[in-house]
């Protein structure tokens, strides 16, 4: 999906969690991995952290899946193949999972893999879905209503090679109770969609695990905003990880990166909203 790339490359980087962490923010939670070797990109081979529950059961999608009213997955590991196996950053890949509008999925770990992902044509909840391994992007948001509202709430994301999550419609995306590790940012209003309109983004009790690039990128001359709140960072100890970055967005080309400054306008956080460990 359009959007802009991630900026910078990234070194490994092993972070300890201290007790009553992670582990504890899914119960019956397990690691997905620990201290592993850095493939050729810089990038680990597995995610250092991830409390996601363990699977139930293993499903390949080979064609997209429509998903109206309420799925749940009840744990199930799906993964894309045939036409939906491909896990690089192309754009324009078709998603695992397309959600109607309304569209409730939960209890979902997508493994490797996972193509674009989840695409909501309007307002969707995810409620405790884990993306193992994001391919192009975990899920992107393509409601065309102001007033629609998407809500990830639970769940977890790790190995993010530019966007965990893609907001390229119109409305509000709320992240709430969620964990990502080794990711470019965790969402991103779109930089260079052919039609642009205001978007507001809300991360509540997100904890975040280096490396990563950017909790959240807006275009602030289409008057996007971003509210932080509840936001732990581990491993970061030059603070290189950025809370909140303001873009000027575009219709055709890449958009301008400008500052990163709270200014309680379009990004609105107090520095007692984020802890860094």
């Amino acid at each position: 999906m359009p959007g802009h790339r991630r900026r910078r490359g990234r070194t490994a980087l092993v972070a300890a969690i201290a007790a009553g962490g992670l582990a504890a923010a899914v119960a019956g939670g397990v690691a997905l991995a620990t201290d592993a070797p850095a493939t050729e990109s810089g990038r680990p081979d597995t995610a250092r952290v991830l409390a996601a529950p363990e699977a139930a059961g293993e499903e390949q999608i080979a064609e997209t899946r429509q998903i109206s009213g309420t799925f749940d997955g009840e744990n199930k590991r799906f993964t894309g193949a045939g036409a939906l196996g491909g896990d690089g950053q192309e754009e324009g890949q078709d998603p695992i999972f397309e959600l109607a509008d309304g569209a409730v999925l939960k209890n979902v770990i997508l493994g490797a893999p996972a193509a674009d992902g989840i695409h909501c044509l309007g307002s969707c909840t995810l409620e405790n879905v884990f993306w193992e391994d994001v391919g192009e992007d975990a899920a992107t948001f393509l409601g065309t209503s102001e007033n629609a509202t998407y809500v990830v709430s639970g769940g977890g994301a790790t190995k993010a090679e530019d966007k965990v999550f893609q907001f390229n419609g119109a409305g509000t995306l709320t992240v709430r109770d969620f964990e990502v590790s080794d990711f470019g940012k965790l969402v991103r209003s779109c930089g260079n969609c052919s039609e642009q309109v205001q978007r507001d983004v809300v991360l509540e009790n997100i904890t975040v695990t280096a490396p990563g690039d950017e909790l959240v990128g807006i275009n602030s001359n289409f008057g996007d905003t971003a509210r932080l709140s509840g936001i732990t960072i581990v491993g970061d100890p030059d603070r290189e990880i950025v809370p909140c970055q303001k873009f000027e967005g575009v219709t055709d080309g890449e958009p301008e990166e400008l500052d990163s400054e709270a200014d309680g306008v379009n990004c609105v956080f107090q520095e007692s909203d984020i802890t860094f460990r």
